[in-house]
């Protein structure tokens, strides 16, 4: 399944936005039901927290994984999201139901983010850079 990008339009945007994709894979699949609600109500909290730019969200229930990929003005505006309930309240009950979970950031003009529905381009990075063996600096 798959909730398509939706994107929001943020004031005093620059010319790059830092976009974060992420994967989690449960422990157990049958948390899938009670993952995906806080899923949908962590996006939901995405599309209007300041300094958003875009969102979107897929998942594999049966499966037990999940991604989402988003969009932002910039680090603090990302940050400032994580910390603000319910995300940083969901998360901290949701972390011992993950086996793994991984997090990749880069940078982009934000002029070539998707401003319709179909982020596809963007999710096929994505997937790239989640595949790939993080980078140390």
């Amino acid at each position: 399944m798959e909730i398509p990008w939706s994107a929001v339009e943020a004031r005093d945007t620059g010319p790059v936005a830092l976009v974060m994709a992420s994967r989690f894979q449960l422990s157990n699949a049958w948390r899938s039901p009670v993952f995906l609600v806080h899923s949908l109500r962590l996006w939901r909290q995405a599309r209007r927290s300041p300094g958003a730019l875009g969102v979107s969200l897929r998942a594999e229930p049966l499966r037990g994984t999940f991604w989402t990929l988003s969009a932002w003005t910039d680090r603090k505006a990302l940050y400032a999201y994580a910390r603000t309930d319910p995300h940083g309240r969901i998360m901290k009950k949701i972390r011992p139901w993950t086996r793994d979970s991984v997090f990749r950031f880069w940078e982009m003009p934000v002029e070539d983010l998707p401003r319709r529905r179909d982020a596809s381009a963007l999710w096929d990075e994505a997937g790239e850079r989640l595949a790939r063996p993080e980078e140390r600096a």
